[in-house]
């Protein structure tokens, strides 16, 4: 399994890459795998500013639907529109082709709670 350990993570396994006051968010390697084959990305919510915590939009794979949780306050300024026709790029590449959303964040502060690799390790069992 893959977790980068440049990355931070949350406990609802969204990884996130930060560059100056933008982060790229997708889910991680364990969270597309326990979904299985994704066959829907849905993300309504751009030049939307949100709460740390709010659903920005859901996963829909064969089995079931699941909810995306931003990890940062802040404004969702980039939606990965390659996935509005492959999806699929979620399970082949999570942490590259397969992301989903830039957020410019307005609380800089929140980065402490995120999960280094280590600690996201810890809570999957890896």
């Amino acid at each position: 399994m893959n977790i980068p350990s440049e990355l931070k993570y949350t406990k609802d396994h969204e990884w996130i890459k930060i560059d100056g006051d933008v982060a790229t968010v997708g889910i991680t390697d364990f969270a597309q795998g326990e979904l299985g084959d994704i066959v829907y990305v849905e993300i309504e919510t751009l030049d939307e500013t949100m709460d740390r915590e709010e659903v920005f939009g859901t996963v829909e794979a064969v089995k079931t639907v699941s909810d995306l949780f931003l990890p940062l306050s802040g404004e969702i300024i980039a939606f990965n529109e390659a996935l509005e026709d492959e999806p699929e790029k979620v399970n082949a590449d999570p942490y590259g082709e397969g992301w989903m959303v830039k957020v410019r964040f307005n609380n800089a502060d929140e980065i402490d709670d995120l999960l280094s690799a280590e600690d996201y390790k810890a809570l999957i069992g890896a």
